[in-house]
């Protein structure tokens, strides 16, 4: 036999997913509805995913190397990166998107510019599950319906995911991005050659943080909040817009774009033979707000088990065996999640806290530990006495500017 996988979405994960399949032989389906599709990001990935995935450097932007902290009362701390070679690339996400499935299908992924609107669920074990999809490869944007039976699917589109509707897979709390394409006079421009800014304050989130990001020939300049507070983004983007005024002078609106972020892992992310990776699962961290590098993760670990318990596609893999993908997945980085979870909750509550997360990014010890867990997604474990000062620092910041509860 020849097993059948489908991978519904065609993100970083989706592709991931797909080329790690395509390689070992396995006859491989990659759905995208909208193959120009430019996902409203940020679009920053860490230095460990240039090379993990073989990303070339013409996907990369600008290789930033300094990051500006600036605090509720405007207070700057500037964090430089001092090891050579160093530095967060910075993408546009219809370049990134493109490449990696593009890759994927060179490599013998089947790809299909269709949406997929229903998953038919089986009810035996090895019966196969149906695709119900629109394709659009005619230029047809009702496109023309079509079915697809596989034997595994795997749910790699994004946080409204069909696929996880499909198998119940539960609800999760959703933070909201918004961000404007910013085209700068040249000059201006200059100032972000290799320099991104993080702005925190309740008149720019009240959960989150605001950001100025330099990609090719542009600023991508947005904000995120809770779903509470959702009602509120255009408040908050005009409060990063007056923040940034100075440095945005003189810049021409180029896109203005808005999407959800998942703020926790949906309670169920395997169902029968179908997996759910990336934002689908909920793989989004808190704090941070890190999708990228997280969703393509998650989307190759999950093939690998796949690859692994189909012994190359010779056999189906149970619900059980693609369980294994996420014991795996959450012994390996479910700590980090936990502690992300534990900064947002402690310093992004109130300003008094926000300006004592600024002032403790000033520290050398907290920049070098934050940026290489950052970077190469390993946490270097600090010496005791560097701990303790860490810890110390973290809370006289607190202290001096009001932040802990008696």
């Amino acid at each position: 036999m020849t097993l059948r996988v489908a991978v519904v979405g065609s993100g970083p994960a989706g592709s991931s997913a797909a080329e790690t399949l395509a390689k070992a032989g396995i006859e491989t389906y990659l759905f995208e509805r909208k193959l120009d599709n430019a996902k409203p990001c940020g679009g920053a990935i860490p230095l460990c995913m240039v090379s993990e995935f073989d990303l070339p450097p013409e996907i990369v932007d600008r290789q930033v190397r300094n990051m500006k902290m600036i605090s509720p009362s405007n207070i700057e701390v500037d964090i430089n990166l001092e090891k050579p070679g160093e530095y967060i690339g910075m993408c546009r996400r219809e370049v990134l998107d493109g490449f990696m499935r593009d890759r994927a299908a060179m490599l013998g992924a089947k790809l299909i510019n269709g949406t997929v609107h229903k998953l038919e669920i089986p009810s035996g074990n090895t019966a196969p599950y149906t695709l119900h999809y629109a394709d659009h490869s005619d230029g047809n944007k009702m496109g023309t319906q079509k079915t697809l039976q596989v034997d595994l699917v795997i749910g790699a589109d994004g946080a409204n995911s069909r696929v996880a509707k499909a198998i119940k897979a539960g609800d999760y709390n959703y933070a909201i991005a918004f961000q404007e394409r910013i085209r700068l006079p040249e000059d201006k421009m200059e100032y972000y050659q290799n320099l991104a800014e993080m702005y925190v304050g309740n008149d720019v989130s009240p959960d989150f943080y605001a950001w100025v990001f330099p990609k090719y020939d542009h600023v991508a300049v947005g904000t995120g909040t809770m779903r509470v507070n959702q009602a509120k983004i255009k408040q908050l983007q005009a409060g990063i817009r007056a923040r940034a005024a100075k440095r945005l002078e003189g810049g021409e609106i180029i896109k203005i774009e808005a999407h959800p972020i998942p703020e926790h892992p949906r309670p169920r992310r395997v169902v029968g033979r179908v997996a759910l990776v990336g934002d689908a699962a909920g793989t989004v961290t808190k704090s941070s707000g890190e999708g990228i590098y997280f969703a393509a993760k998650s989307a190759r670990m999950c093939a690998e088990t796949i690859v692994e318990y189909s012994h190359n596609g010779s056999r189906i893999p149970t619900e059980e065996d693609l369980k294994v993908y996420l014991k795996r997945w959450d012994k390996k980085y479910g700590i980090t999640y936990k502690v992300l979870d534990i900064l947002q909750t402690v310093f992004y509550r109130s300003d008094a806290t926000r300006e004592a997360f600024v002032e403790m990014c000033a520290d050398k010890d907290v920049q070098r530990l934050t940026f290489d867990s950052y970077l190469y997604k390993t946490v270097v474990p600090a010496n005791p006495f560097v701990q303790m000062k860490i810890t110390a620092k973290t809370i006289g910041s607190m202290l001096r500017g009001h932040a802990l509860a008696p």
